[in-house]
């Protein structure tokens, strides 16, 4: 049962659409899965995939499933093959990484971006963000809320991002660390949770316009953090959940009001995609109908709201590191004997070397990119990839590294069928008879990296996670 405020509101902003809106409310809500372009080809992907798949048409990796598929419990998804993602929560990271011309970044700019998404988890926005990256520049995903923080962390790691740091922090307190660093910044804000009403019945309960203000207020004052973090000339985007024009139209107009650096940036919408009411703000602000709104009874997705802005000037390279409050991470000094258990690992099971920086934390061994800012009193869950750890004159691979990795990059794989008994014992923790030379083997599912084993005199230790271990 829809509070009958809330439809109250809706007739007021939708007029003749009221109906239409509320029959969508009879509809199932659309499934959908992104493909991990940083680990799956598309269309070598699109051929292999155990179900029926449709394209979202405003990401080019993104697709329908049906109903009755079980995605969530496949092996492609424990080794990071895809994201499951709500339709309509694809569309604010497209724009943000896109040019104001509509065109993508080009890898060459990518090198220099710095990128924040303020409010991550549970991730679905950063690992997409991270595909568009390509593993090129610097991508920091924080959350306030600590559990929330680890299941983005846990993400982050399943689908093989090198290049991102995770944290737990209060947007106040990454403000003092980060002064105009980022080059775009992604703020997709606690809301009321309006538009995910078809989906989350919790959302429905816990309405109220009291809710709604506090949400407003709240969005104030993480849009004011935002500001100060991003770099002149630099890009935010900024999106709800919710059809509330106190949050949408109404939080853009304020923060413009008190940010006159900022401005609309107009963008392309998608076929069913609504241009932004200007008319519901308070005090309507330049460019309100350059945002974007996205209704259910129009757009195969949820509902939803984006703006993307510009801040005046222009940033460089040398600019961006200077407000950096803990300066950049200087890693491991060159030759340090604690790099010694990694090197003689990497040459013997690895066919490359990765670029960037080491650093330690206790025995963990972690590869950071260069520029990547210095974690000094800051809660961080997880900061460039984590190699492995260091024990005795050794160094045992980490989990993190075997999603990381493509086949061609280890010395020894074990590929298996995602329906094969092997994979099914695999994910399972038991060990699984092979033959080949002892070591390290990437144990791969249809070629897909899923984890590590240890081959010994024909047996392959399992190595997989037991927190992540499951029943197929």
């Amino acid at each position: 049962m829809l509070p009958k405020l809330f439809l109250e509101r809706m007739g007021q902003l939708l007029g003749s659409e009221l109906d239409a809106f509320l029959d969508a409310y009879e509809k199932p809500a659309f499934r959908a899965l992104r493909v991990n372009s940083g680990k799956a080809d598309r269309e070598r992907f699109l051929k292999q995939a155990p179900f029926a798949l449709q394209p979202v048409s405003w990401e080019p990796c993104g697709y329908y499933y049906q109903k009755d598929d079980t995605p969530g419990k496949h092996p492609y998804h424990e080794a990071g093959v895809y994201y499951i993602q709500e339709p309509s929560a694809m569309a604010p990271a497209g724009y943000l990484m896109a040019e104001d011309s509509g065109s993508p970044v080009s890898a060459e700019q990518m090198e220099q971006e710095r990128i924040l998404d303020l409010c991550a988890a549970p991730g679905g926005k950063s690992t997409q963000i991270a595909a568009k990256m390509g593993g090129k520049g610097i991508l920091i995903s924080n959350e306030i809320h600590p559990s929330r923080a680890r299941i983005l962390s846990q993400n982050i790691e399943r689908m093989g991002i090198t290049n991102a740091m995770v944290l737990n922090e209060t947007p106040e307190k990454l403000c003092r660390v980060f002064d105009g660093f980022f080059t775009r910044i992604l703020v997709d804000a606690p809301c009321s949770g309006e538009g995910m009403f078809r989906k989350n019945g919790e959302a429905v309960r816990e309405w109220s316009m009291e809710n709604i203000t506090l949400c407003a207020d709240r969005q104030d004052k993480i849009l004011d953090c935002a500001a100060s973090m991003l770099a002149p000339g630099g890009k935010l985007v900024y999106s709800t959940c919710t059809f509330a024009p106190e949050e949408n139209e109404g939080s853009i107009s304020r923060f413009l009001r008190r940010h006159p650096e900022f401005y609309i940036v107009p963008v392309n919408r998608q076929p069913g995609m609504c241009s932004g009411m200007p008319e519901l703000a308070e005090c309507s602000a330049e460019g309100l109908e350059h945002t974007v709104r996205l209704f259910p009874h129009r757009i195969d997705g949820e509902g939803h709201f984006i703006a993307a802005l510009r801040k005046q000037g222009q940033y460089t390279e040398a600019s961006l590191s200077a407000g950096l409050g803990n300066g950049i991470e200087r890693g491991l000094a060159k030759g340090e004997a604690d790099c010694t258990e990694w090197k003689k690992f990497a040459e013997d099971m690895l066919k490359f070397q990765f670029d960037g920086k080491l650093l330690r934390f206790g025995d963990y061994l972690y590869r950071i990119p260069q520029g990547m800012p210095s974690v000094q009193k800051l809660k961080v869950l997880r900061q460039g990839l984590w190699l492995g750890t260091l024990k005795k004159n050794r160094l045992e691979p980490s989990h993190a590294l075997a999603l990381a990795l493509k086949p061609e990059q280890a010395v020894y794989t074990a590929d298996f069928s995602y329906n094969s008994g092997e994979i099914r014992a695999y994910l399972n923790g038991q060990t699984i008879p092979y033959q080949g030379e002892n070591g390290w083997y990437l144990v791969l599912a249809d070629g897909y990296g899923i984890g590590w084993g240890k081959l010994v005199g024909g047996i392959m230790k399992n190595h997989y996670p037991k927190g992540l271990r499951i029943l197929l």
